[in-house]
């Protein structure tokens, strides 16, 4: 029997810091510039002292990007641009540079950091620099079959915990999250449809590479037939990850979980992350409070979760090609908000003493 309990991490996440955070609202009152004149920057910066426990707020020097990788048997189905079991292809251009994600890491300065959960490859194929938390070659085919057995369910999940463990340790103080999959945005859209009790044409987008309208029927069909092997799982989200997710889903949806409880905040990309965190909140209520949803994705699965966990994106500048992109262009929005949240002088003190003086148009 497992001794794995999900449960215990309703007691292990607590919300960042709410004291903390009040204190960071009376700090940007007192500042030059008015409240609300930098809109969101506001709330970001308020959002980040909280989860660091900091006033003034620390700046985020220690970024990183982690990318839980897998293949998923769906995608035999022709539901993704891509073909199938050719993730091993997308990670290796993440790695030696050439996709839009680490060219974006490289002029952020992020390190790059890309998990093997479940790639359909030998291996010896991929650069040294994989991390190998692998538990199978392929996720199954969740139309017809579990994605994972119980026990690489739990595997997987637990790979998770221990990777964001790792971040923690080496004084990582943000984590954007994202996956490089094939078929992923099939699964994703799975969970989201059945954790929030809608239809599969609701929540059946056109993916990372948008596929033509026959692709997306085949997915919508896809996506339908999962779900009824969903719906008798929904009380147990590790059967369900394992019913209807994969590796690499399990993993990130660990992953999150054990950032909210070791207070490490991520920014979540597109509808995988966003599908993962779903579970994960069903998991921890308190857990979507360590979290920032970077970007829009356009995907409608992913707007379903945004909403039911009350995230707002970001940014919503179209960019749909996944591997963590999305969200590293919302990183400088939240470095700026530090910034500003630390560095912006207090209002002078007239001589009454009434700290209001009239400030320049």
């Amino acid at each position: 029997m497992s001794s794995l309990n999900l449960d215990d991490f309703t007691d292990l996440i607590e919300r960042p810091d709410g004291g903390v955070r009040r204190d960071a609202e009376a700090r940007r009152e007192r500042q030059i510039v008015p409240p609300g004149a930098l809109g969101r920057l506001d709330e970001l910066g308020e959002w980040l002292a909280a989860a660091q426990s900091a006033v003034p707020v620390r700046p985020v020097e220690r970024p990183r990007m982690v990318l839980f990788a897998g293949d998923h048997g769906i995608a035999a189905l022709g539901v993704s641009a891509r073909p199938a079991g050719s993730a091993d292809r997308l990670v290796r251009a993440v790695l030696e540079g050439a996709s839009p994600a680490s060219i974006l890491a490289r002029q952020l300065n992020v390190p790059v950091r890309v998990v093997d959960m479940a790639l359909d490859c030998d291996p010896g194929e991929l650069p040294e620099d994989v991390v190998r938390h692998r538990v199978r070659r392929g996720s199954g085919r969740i139309d017809v079959e579990d994605a994972l057995t119980p026990e690489e369910a739990e595997a997987a999940f637990r790979a998770g915990l221990a990777v964001a463990d790792e971040e923690a340790d080496s004084g990582t103080d943000l984590v954007v999250l994202g996956d490089v999959s094939v078929g992923g945005t099939t699964a994703a859209a799975v969970l989201v449809a059945a954790l929030c009790g809608t239809d599969a044409s609701v929540v059946t987008g056109r993916g990372g590479l948008p596929i033509d309208d026959l692709a997306w029927m085949r997915k919508c069909a896809a996506v339908r037939d999962a779900l009824r092997r969903a719906r008798p799982v929904l009380g147990d989200q590790l059967q369900l990850l394992a019913a209807v997710g994969g590796a690499d889903l399990a993993a990130m949806t660990g992953f999150l979980l054990q950032c909210a409880a070791r207070k490490t905040p991520v920014i979540l990309d597109g509808v995988v992350s966003a599908a993962c965190a779903l579970v994960a909140q069903r998991v921890a209520f308190r857990a979507p409070d360590w979290w920032l949803a970077g970007q829009k994705s356009g995907e409608p699965a992913q707007a379903k979760a945004l909403d039911r966990m009350a995230l707002e994106p970001l940014l919503d500048h179209g960019v749909t090609v996944g591997e963590g992109a999305g969200a590293l262009l919302a990183l400088p929005l939240v470095q700026a908000a530090a910034a500003l949240s630390a560095e912006l002088p207090d209002k002078p003190v007239e001589a009454g003493g009434s700290g209001d003086a009239e400030q320049p148009e």
